[in-house]
């Protein structure tokens, strides 16, 4: 029998609206939004009626996201399903380590909101931007970095698609260079220039609160940003040096199915990650939950599985 991978959504996958028919329909998640709530008011607030611009806004988008992320996997284990292994892309990554009991939600909580002021800080020290280039490999995408001062290759997301982080002013001519040779760059919903150099300061702040935090081992299999492989040892240098290291999702995803999984369900808004594992491998079941409908799907197909 194949195992369920958990996986949880990263930044730029927020829209207004986000987890309000969860919240609605699951009294578990409604119960993590007003915990949340008391922590930081506002934040279910922000997740059910805030505007695109806001949601956009780092220093929001980050605890707004986990709210949502954790509130579906209440959901799901209020209707009798929990996962085998888990995996968060970028800050999906602290919802994942609070998912598997490494932290106790308002340990995660504080962690993803104060990582979400670091990055937003270290943002706004130079302009920068992020693009997913499409159509090209891994190497040819390095090869166009190698070319600029301050482009780099930082989401290795599936086969054909790498998301780059650079200096604002450097995005036009990078994008002409991959469509003359032959991919496309298409500039993301984050205002940063995330996993790369740009946010150094970041890092080294999150390291300093992770040290003030207890942060224990994941009761299940959680597997790492940094390196694509399980976490072994103390968490916490890998969980800081994260935010200024490219994502290995291709070989998370790769890693996981090599584990067992078979079954990936994806929470939070939306279904990017969904869309990146269908390519990594078309073999795997995939699901997303964001709504009412999936929630009923997920534990009606996957619970039985």
């Amino acid at each position: 029998m194949g195992k369920i991978a958990f996986v949880f959504a990263g930044q730029g996958a927020q829209y207004p609206g986000m987890g309000q028919e969860l919240a609605q329909c699951s009294p578990a998640a409604a119960e993590i939004f007003a915990k949340l709530d008391a922590l930081r008011p506002g934040t279910s607030a922000q997740c059910f009626g805030g505007t695109d611009e806001e949601l956009k806004e780092t220093k929001n988008t980050q605890p707004c996201m986990f709210a949502v992320e954790l509130a579906a996997a209440a959901a799901l284990e209020e209707g009798g399903l929990r996962a085998d292994m888990a995996a968060g892309f970028s800050l999906g990554e602290i919802g994942a380590l609070t998912y598997t009991r490494a932290v106790d939600l308002e340990t995660g909580f504080h962690l993803v909101c104060r990582r979400g002021e670091l990055m937003q800080a270290a943002a706004e020290e130079q302009p920068t931007a992020m693009a997913a280039v499409l159509k090209l490999s891994n190497e040819e995408v390095e090869q166009i970095c190698a070319q600029f001062a301050q482009v780099y290759p930082v989401n290795y997301n599936c086969p054909g698609q790498v998301s780059v982080a650079c200096a604002k002013e450097q995005l036009a001519p990078f994008s002409a260079a991959v469509k003359a040779a032959g991919g496309r760059a298409l500039p993301l919903k984050v205002r940063g220039g995330f996993h790369s150099p740009f946010m150094a300061t970041a890092a080294q702040g999150f390291a300093q609160v992770l040290e003030e935090c207890r942060v224990g081992q994941p009761e299940m299999p959680l597997y790492s940003n940094r390196t694509g492989a399980v976490y072994e040892g103390d968490p916490k240098p890998l969980l800081s040096q994260q935010i200024a290291s490219p994502v290995r999702w291709e070989t998370i995803v790769r890693n996981m199915i090599a584990a067992g999984a078979d079954t990936f369900v994806e929470l939070g808004p939306g279904k990017t990650l969904c869309g990146l594992i269908e390519k990594i491998d078309k073999t795997v079941k995939t699901y997303a939950l964001s709504t009412q409908a999936d929630l009923e799907t997920i534990l009606k197909e996957v619970k039985g599985c």
